[in-house]
């Protein structure tokens, strides 16, 4: 059985929308777009190449779909890890609008999300890598059925945009499973789920 993996971008600020690229993702008016662009380095790099080492199948948000969609077809060096896995590999849509995708290998899930995500993680053999797709991670969090998460902050504070962790998710605890600072200040973090926070008390008994 596959692990399902997300990798998400984020700011200081906690926000997710359009790291890319300034026409991205402008909902809500969001000015910010292509915030991770200057980041970029080889030791960013790095851990993107080794991400796509491992990756066996793709889930996404609709909205990260068009997105990649829109570009990666276009993307033809063989020589491009990141494109070659992107159209080679089977990609699911998590969505309730899209009926016919025109990117090869893709096909859109509905219904029961759960069921659905279970099936796929039973069949992958690889990690099911989720890439952006916040809302998407938000739901899948709440179905506790991300084993991994790749947060990546960048240095950079916003003020708006669409945040990963919004008021009311579900309460949910992570195990540390390692880390590293790229040269350039982005920190890259890998958490395992751990089910419900515990808590105690730092009050002095009496």
């Amino acid at each position: 059985m596959g692990k399902l993996v997300s990798t998400v971008f984020v700011t200081l600020d906690g926000v997710y929308q359009a790291p890319g690229g300034p026409q991205e993702d402008t909902r809500g008016g969001f000015e910010h777009g292509g915030w991770s662009f200057w980041y970029a380095d080889d030791d960013f790099g790095r851990f993107v190449d080794e991400s796509f080492s491992r990756v066996g199948a793709f889930l996404l948000g609709r909205r990260t779909y068009d997105i990649f969609a829109s570009y990666w077809p276009k993307v033809t060096d063989p020589a491009n890890l990141i494109a070659g896995k992107l159209n080679a590999l089977p990609k699911y849509v998590a969505s309730s609008t899209l009926t016919d995708p025109a990117w090869p290998g893709t096909t859109v899930i509905g219904g029961d999300l759960a069921k659905e995500v279970t099936a796929l993680k039973e069949r992958t053999d690889g990690e099911l890598q989720v890439h952006g797709s916040g809302a998407l991670v938000g739901s899948l969090l709440a179905l506790d059925l991300v084993d991994t998460l790749h947060l990546l902050t960048f240095p950079v504070v916003l003020g708006s945009g669409h945040r990963l962790f919004t008021e009311g998710a579900v309460p949910t605890a992570f195990r540390h499973a390692g880390g590293r600072i790229t040269g350039k200040g982005v920190s890259i973090q890998t958490y395992e789920l751990a089910g419900r926070p515990k808590y105690g008390s730092f009050e002095l008994p009496e």
